[in-house]
């Protein structure tokens, strides 16, 4: 994922529709709950996502993001609503981050896996502008690409904000380390609202994959989104259940040299909640803390020299470029044995690697893969979707 720095002070847009016969209304939901006689709206529980809450009230819905990026100390709050209902309703400024009309018809994304959502929702027509187009790997999105209808705006941390203007979003998705992004910030103030999308932030595969709930109530799709994500949990569920009932566990290497420093997943990362799911010996396992792990290569040497297979080499995409970037790969006894697996070559027509763009919203399909490498005779029909053996 592109790295954003933000601080999110959405506009706060003032709806002014012309309203004959309808009475306006001034509402937060403290004053909605009073004059209708209730005690609150009503949530939708998520089952795994932390990040993010809906709260559905009679014309209206709430969408706050409690966690846009790691130790937040703040929340946002959007209040959307359907043209129809917005012409007889007026928002107190004080109560929300921004007004956003439902369903969405022009949005702007800027993180790859965003755009599985659209697509899983089929809303991906309404994308009109991303940063850093050649990473887009879906074959739909690149032909929208293709013919113009998605325009190109240059880099995430520079984003070209006056073709973004004169695309003219009804709102723009973005996400951040922090508090502070200058380019955001102008967006804002031009009148385009900017919602924070914190799926990266969650801490685990199914509670990542369940942002696209956060996409739903913005096309006023959530039971298709409720549907789609319960599929997907459905399958991972039981693809680890499959997993479960296997004995051997072969012991697994993951990540490469960076200069002088082998990164790899740290045991209470999401990459290892799913080793753990696909019930397989991570030899990392037992670690925890943010980030990944930063280990010198005589450490991750003496520990998995004999791993019985290696996942995820970095960007290296065949044994001569893995011998090439280090000779001490080679003494590995997976580098020996030919037991590699990656997923740096599966990538869409202009190189943009599929496994970082569609990943964290299909986690079943990425189960899956680990599951048939680790253990190749339980889902005999299934063929790996992201992960294929080194050449």
């Amino acid at each position: 994922m592109l790295q954003n720095k933000s601080l999110l002070l959405l506009l706060f847009s003032f709806l002014f529709f012309q309203n004959c016969k309808n009475e306006k209304h001034n509402l937060t939901p403290d004053d909605y709950n009073l004059k209708h006689n209730i005690e609150e709206g009503n949530e939708t529980k998520n089952n795994y996502a932390e990040g993010f809450k809906i709260i559905n009230y009679d014309g209206f819905n709430v969408l706050e993001i409690t966690n846009p990026w790691p130790k937040a100390k703040k929340s946002y709050r959007y209040a959307l609503i359907s043209k129809e209902n917005a012409a007889k309703t007026t928002f107190s400024k004080d109560s929300y981050d921004g007004i956003i009309i439902t369903p969405v018809e022009k949005i702007v994304v800027t993180s790859t896996t965003h755009i599985p959502a659209l697509e899983l929702l089929n809303v991906e027509k309404t994308l009109v502008g991303f940063p850093g187009t050649d990473y887009v790997s879906s074959e739909k999105t690149r032909a929208r690409i293709d013919s113009k209808e998605v325009r190109e705006l240059g880099k995430n941390e520079g984003i070209n904000t006056e073709v973004l203007l004169d695309l003219n979003p009804n709102i723009v998705i973005g996400y951040g380390i922090d508090g502070n992004n200058k380019t955001f910030n102008n967006i804002q103030k031009s009148g385009i609202p900017v919602i924070y999308n914190g799926d990266w932030v969650e801490k685990s595969a199914l509670a990542k994959a369940e942002w696209i709930k956060f996409f739903g109530v913005l096309y006023d799709k959530q039971k298709a989104a409720d549907s789609i994500f319960n599929k997907i949990e459905k399958d991972y569920l039981e693809a680890k259940k499959i997993a479960a009932k296997v004995s051997n566990q072969p012991t697994i290497l993951s990540g490469a040299m960076h200069k002088d420093t082998w990164y790899l997943p740290n045991g209470t990362s999401t990459e290892a909640q799913i080793l753990k799911d696909a019930n397989v010996n991570y030899l990392w396992s037992e670690t925890s803390g943010t980030g990944s792990l930063a280990l010198n290569f005589e450490t991750v040497f003496d520990k998995a020299k004999t791993a019985d297979l290696w996942l995820s080499p970095s960007y290296y995409s065949s044994f001569e470029a893995l011998e090439k970037g280090n000779e001490h790969y080679t003494k590995f006894d997976a580098f020996k044995n030919k037991k590699i697996y990656s997923f740096a070559d599966t990538t869409g027509e202009t190189g943009g690697v599929l496994y970082y763009e569609l990943g964290t919203a299909r986690p079943d399909l990425v189960l899956k893969d680990i599951i048939k490498i680790c253990h190749p005779e339980l889902l005999q029909d299934y063929t790996p979707y992201f992960f294929k053996p080194l050449k």
